[in-house]
């Protein structure tokens, strides 16, 4: 039997850089959901975890499309080169990945995003009963030419409580106690020992802190950014809890009741308060999403801007400033 032989196999054409039909620049062009996993924290305490990676270019109107491979040749080189470092933050590692991109790509900007899941060991009020939460890392990065700036944050849940409607219950009880005979003085002490029911949501806190380029990035341990989520909501959440640490949190929350809004104002607070050696011209971007209970919807709120511009507003000393988004932020507005 002959052998048949094989055509030579012929170059394919580039077509992501053929030209479009419609001339149109786009953008955002990209990769969503790359699942990775990396070893992320510093020196001797990294640990592996798997991260979700999303990148984007921008795309001129002259080129049909972006060469989705070198997305993920981009990732795989920076994770690697990161794991001959031995550790690597978030925002860095993010930093890394949109510099490649954007040199691969040959465009002028881009921009990678990465969430990685970590757990952290804690223990109940009460009790001392150990268990994991599990928290979100975040880092963020946009890339041009000559310069890149990165972000690094946590998201972290809670319980908030709610004001209004622990304010309405309150003014219940009060009629109700003075209609069984209560006099003013005992009605007050009995609603300062005793907390008063209201609504409860579990609240969602994300933080994001950044560095101007030429200075050092947002060098702030995920664990301080995750105390500070976790403060500004009505209590903390835990995944074990016994029955004396149950009535413990649910004390805790509804002392301390809170609007989505007083939980930005706090995260913004303790941000001045502790994140003070990131410099004045720190970026910090605070949000909160409260999952309500007694509505099928959800509420929200959020506050970004400079660290000195923040510092100013709640000192009294400067008028509110509509400071940058994140996004902003990273191109360089």
């Amino acid at each position: 039997m002959t052998d048949l032989a094989l055509p030579p196999v012929r170059p394919a054409d580039d077509v992501q850089a053929a030209r479009p039909q419609a001339r149109l620049s786009l953008s955002r062009v990209g990769v969503t959901g790359v699942e990775r996993v990396v070893r992320l924290g510093p020196p001797g305490a990294e640990e592996p975890y798997p991260v979700v990676i999303d990148c984007s270019v921008d795309l001129g109107p002259d080129q049909r499309g972006a060469h989705m491979s070198r997305f993920d040749e981009a990732i795989e080189e920076a994770i690697g080169e990161a794991a001959l470092r031995g550790s690597v933050r978030a925002d860095t590692l993010a930093g890394d990945i949109a510099e490649r991109v954007r040199e691969r790509q040959g465009r002028r900007w881009a921009e990678v995003s990465l969430a990685a899941r970590f757990p952290r060991l804690r223990r109940a009020p009460v009790s001392g009963a150990v268990s994991q939460s599990i928290h979100t890392l975040l880092g963020a990065a946009a890339a041009r030419e000559g310069r890149t700036r990165r972000v690094a944050g946590v998201s972290a849940q809670g319980i908030t409580a709610c004001p209004c409607g622990q304010a309405m219950a309150t003014d219940e009880a009060r009629e109700r106690l003075a209609a069984d005979g209560f006099d003013s003085d005992e009605i007050e002490r009995v609603l300062a020992c005793v907390p008063v029911a209201t609504h409860n949501q579990r609240g969602v806190g994300t933080l994001w802190v950044g560095a101007p380029e030429g200075e050092e990035p947002a060098s702030v341990d995920p664990h301080l950014l995750l105390g500070i989520v976790e403060e500004s909501m009505s209590s903390e959440i835990y995944e074990l809890l016994k029955r004396p640490d149950e009535a413990h949190v649910v004390a805790k929350a509804h002392r301390r009741p809170r609007f989505v809004e007083d939980c930005v104002r706090e995260m913004v607070r303790m941000s001045v308060e502790r994140l003070g050696h990131l410099g004045e011209h720190a970026f910090v971007s605070a949000r909160q999403e409260n999952l309500e209970t007694i509505h099928q919807h959800s509420v929200a709120a959020e506050r970004h801007g400079l660290l000195g511009e923040l510092a100013g507003e709640l000192s009294g000393g400067s008028s509110p400033v509509a400071g940058p988004t994140r996004a902003q932020w990273l191109d360089g507005d």
